[in-house]
């Protein structure tokens, strides 16, 4: 592959503008393809294989009309009771227009019954049934929906809406988190090179790949159902790679270009080492958010197409595009100073690249602290692992579910429909339940009033409505009220109780079968298919990465290490999450009003991201190290060397990665609000307590031994050598072939 990349490099330098001319004609196509098209994000909660599930299917075929999605059109007046007769008659002719939409097959008469004004009849709602799921209905029938609140605010009248459509639809907004994350990344770039250019084309680079990728999710989702979060984590994850590989190109051509190396010459051995490394951790980080598809639920694997997609393309853009604007730039991207005062290219092999490197390197400070942490290695290691342990221990309470409506902004009509409704009809009423119940060949009604008064019995049920019978009489639902919120763990216990015990216990000995589904029960079971998944996607994540280290590097305890490092960095990202979004410590901070659970999808896509992207900053860390390792040095010599080499560009990197991903914090979405604080926790315990510390001391402490491969395996592996000759066609002349694959 380091042929194939250098000649890549090479074509991109010598025919610059043809190559940047190329993908700025994608870019732009790519845009405009994408609006012609016009696929709107769609969230589809559907969990294949669980009960709400199979409650859905089952209404779907036998009650049709009542599957669809559900709305809560809520009327409320300050003091004053909503039966008044000037309030009255601006309601009833809201509701009129509500029944009047093509997409709603029934609304409930809000002043009707005393089961749908508050205690102080002050607030009133119309409960609202659409004839197809949230997912089919769009965007346009909730604004339908909207709309029709004229007549009873002209009466003086306040409307909201909240429900399970007006939720899931809800407008989601970043805030200024691309332009945090943007602005912080260029200050970073500056700083890091004193250069503009140096500055400018990572982070150009990595807007045009982000514009070429979400262009593509947007065309991705005229085929399969891409949620609306997608965009914003891809956003997030697109800014922070994009960038990333990019640096990593760049700082390797600068170091070519200080040392000698002919423009040219180093855009084509930069990619073939440093481009190798990129394409190496880009593929597994795509490989790992793939992995996605374990979870069963087509949501969570079309999160992972959709991310995969833009690091893919951040990958590419980073081999052929950046060499191209390298190679315009030429010696613009070095500090000023160093423009006239490189030395003359002599050589390009990369043992005489590192020999000339060594004086500068050796009196760094990263060079230093690398020295201290590898003649020290347990007592730094020890401290360094008990910090990362004490921050995971949260994760030991993690608990997955899912942000209801009460956590949004209180600016949105979906969130003060939701508190409307607590305070008048208690919290669970934002949560009901929806009991299915197949009434069997028999057809025998008479088990539907025991199962009403067994649930309403039950002390986690406020309130339970009258069982409702299909035309053809083999179904029918009954509505349970929780006395707790959907997002309380009180109300997940009540669920698994229904089903375990209270409902299998009336049913018994009957033809009838009661299911409890809905859109609460909906997320419960989502959480706990993710819950039973998870450590099999872990096994999986962390096996694939084994492998693919082992066969980079030819080594078995590297690749090891590297896991369980690895696994240590996201515990502790994990505790955080939990501590800051479960706990609630210091959510304030950011903007959270109240604790959540986790979301469930969360912990997946945080492991599948943030192994993918420790293993950026491992390739490239390992692969400078095993390239000092080859050049003679020994195994402490080549890890301090190695370290103070790539401790720069890698802080530099974390910084920027951090960066972005904190801007997402200013989010109005929970659940981007997590992934902004897990992910940037997590690059930032990789790269100063893993890469910086965990790394040179476990290396120091296993000595040569890091570089042992059995015989039988090295010739059973592919060969991939990131720090290879890419004009060599035979072994390298400087790999101690014996050192590698031991005795």
């Amino acid at each position: 592959m380091s042929s194939w990349l250098y000649r890549t490099g090479l074509f991109s330098a010598r025919h610059r503008r043809w190559v940047i001319a190329a993908w700025l004609v994608l870019a732009v196509a790519a845009v405009i393809i994408n609006r012609t098209v016009e696929a709107d994000m769609v969230d589809n909660f559907e969990v294949p294989g669980v009960e709400s599930q199979e409650a859905l299917d089952l209404l779907d075929d036998r009650f049709p009309e009542r599957a669809g999605a559900t709305a809560m059109v809520v009327f409320h007046t300050d003091g004053n009771e909503v039966t008044d007769e000037e309030f009255a008659a601006g309601i009833a002719e809201t509701v009129a227009e509500v029944r009047a939409l093509p997409e709603v097959v029934a609304v409930t008469e809000p002043l009707a019954s005393p089961r749908s004004i508050s205690a102080d009849a002050t607030t009133a709602f119309a409960a609202v049934q659409f004839d197809a799921s949230a997912a089919d209905l769009g965007r346009a029938a909730l604004d339908d929906l909207l709309d029709t609140a004229g007549p009873a605010e002209a009466a003086g009248v306040q409307v909201e809406y909240g429900g399970e459509l007006p939720t899931i639809l809800k407008e989601r907004s970043t805030g200024p988190a691309e332009a945090i994350g943007v602005l912080a990344a260029l200050a970073v770039l500056f700083i890091a090179f004193r250069s503009v250019y140096a500055a400018i084309l990572p982070l150009g680079t990595a807007i045009l790949g982000l514009a070429i990728g979400l262009s593509i999710v947007g065309l991705l989702g005229a085929l399969i159902d891409i949620p609306s979060v997608a965009p914003r984590l891809g956003t997030m994850i697109g800014l922070g790679v994009g960038i990333d590989y990019a640096l990593f190109i760049l700082s390797r051509h600068r170091d070519n270009l200080s040392a000698g190396v002919a423009p040219a010459e180093s855009i084509g051995l930069t990619n073939a080492t440093a481009g190798q490394a990129v394409v190496v951790a880009g593929g597994t980080v795509v490989v790992a958010i793939l992995g996605l598809q374990l979870a069963g639920i087509p949501f969570v694997a079309a999160l992972g197409y959709s991310a995969s997609l833009v690091v893919a393309v951040a990958v590419l853009v980073a081999i052929s595009l950046f060499p191209a604007l390298l190679a315009s730039a030429g010696s613009r991207v070095l500090v000023r100073p160093e423009r006239t005062t490189a030395p003359t290219a002599t050589s390009t092999d990369p043992a005489d690249r590192i020999s000339r490197d060594r004086d500068t390197q050796d009196h760094s400070g990263w060079v230093r602290w690398a020295h201290w942490v590898a003649h020290h290695p347990w007592r730094s290691g020890l401290a360094a692992t008990v910090i990362l342990l004490v921050l995971a221990v949260p994760m030991l309470d993690m608990r997955l579910g899912q942000a209801d409506a009460g956590t949004d902004p209180v600016g949105t009509t979906h969130r003060r429909a939701y508190d409307l409704l607590a305070d008048g009809f208690g919290p669970g009423f934002n949560g009901p339940l929806l009991l299915v119940v197949d009434l069997g060949a028999s057809g025998d009604a008479s088990v539907l009033d025991p199962i009403a008064a067994a649930v309403a019995d039950d002390p986690g049920v406020r309130a339970v409505s009258p069982p409702e019978v299909n035309a053809d009489g083999d179904t029918a639902i009954i509505t349970a009220i929780p006395t707790t919120t959907p997002q309380d763990e009180a109300t997940s216990e009540l669920v698994h109780r229904l089903r375990d015990t209270t409902l299998p216990r009336v049913t018994d000995g009957t033809d009838a079968t009661a299911l409890v589904g809905g859109p609460t029960a909906g997320f419960i079971d989502q959480s706990d298919k993710i819950s039973a998944r998870l450590p099999w996607f872990i096994a999986a994540v962390v096996a694939m990465s084994f492998v693919l280290l082992m066969v980079v590097f030819r080594s078995i305890l590297v690749p090891l290490k590297a896991a369980l490092l690895n696994l240590l960095s996201i515990g502790a990202a994990y505790g955080v999450v939990v501590a800051v979004f479960q706990w609630g410590w210091g959510r304030s901070l950011i903007g959270l009003e109240e604790a959540v659970p986790i979301a469930s999808f969360v912990p997946m896509m945080m492991f599948a991201i943030l192994f993918g992207l420790s293993m950026d900053y491992e390739v490239f860390i390992l692969s400078r190290i095993r390239e000092e390792y080859h050049g003679g040095r020994s195994n402490i010599d080549s890890v301090v060397a190695g370290l103070g080499a790539t401790a720069k560009v890698i802080t530099a990197a974390a910084m920027i990665m951090i960066s972005v991903f904190l801007g997402f914090v200013a989010s109005d979405d929970p659940v981007v609000k997590m992934m902004g604080v897990g992910l940037a926790t997590a690059v930032a315990v990789d790269a100063t307590i893993v890469r910086m510390v965990l790394v040179p001391a476990t290396m120091a402490l296993v000595g040569d031994t890091n570089w042992w491969l059995p015989r039988r395996l090295d010739r059973l592996l592919p060969r991939l050598d990131l720090e290879g000759d890419p004009h060599a066609t035979g072994p390298r002349r400087d790999e101690p072939t014996e050192r590698l694959i031991g005795a």
